[in-house]
């Protein structure tokens, strides 16, 4: 997975969400929320991430077994592809 270049994970009151860098490019109406594994997620991955080492690192910093971590990181990010914010 690659993330879209110029997007940037954001605290907006207390709620992570993913918005596209620079205020002139600040839509609120098209912003990402994400939840706190979600954004952990988003911050750990980059295009040399693969879902083996995601999921391995996600077990260490949460109590999730590897099959259900593997299985909700493919989730998210196909979501993430959907939204448009990442690449396959």
């Amino acid at each position: 997975m690659k993330k879209k270049d110029g997007l940037v994970l954001r605290d907006v009151c207390g709620e992570k969400v993913i918005v596209a860098e620079g205020l002139g490019a600040v839509d609120f109406g098209n912003m990402i929320s994400l939840n706190e594994t979600a954004a952990w997620l988003w911050e750990h991955s980059d295009e040399n991430s693969d879902i083996n080492s995601l999921a391995e690192a996600m077990c260490n910093e949460y109590d999730v077994e590897p099959e259900v971590a593997k299985r909700d990181i493919e989730a998210v990010i196909n979501e993430w592809i959907k939204a448009g914010i990442a690449e396959g």
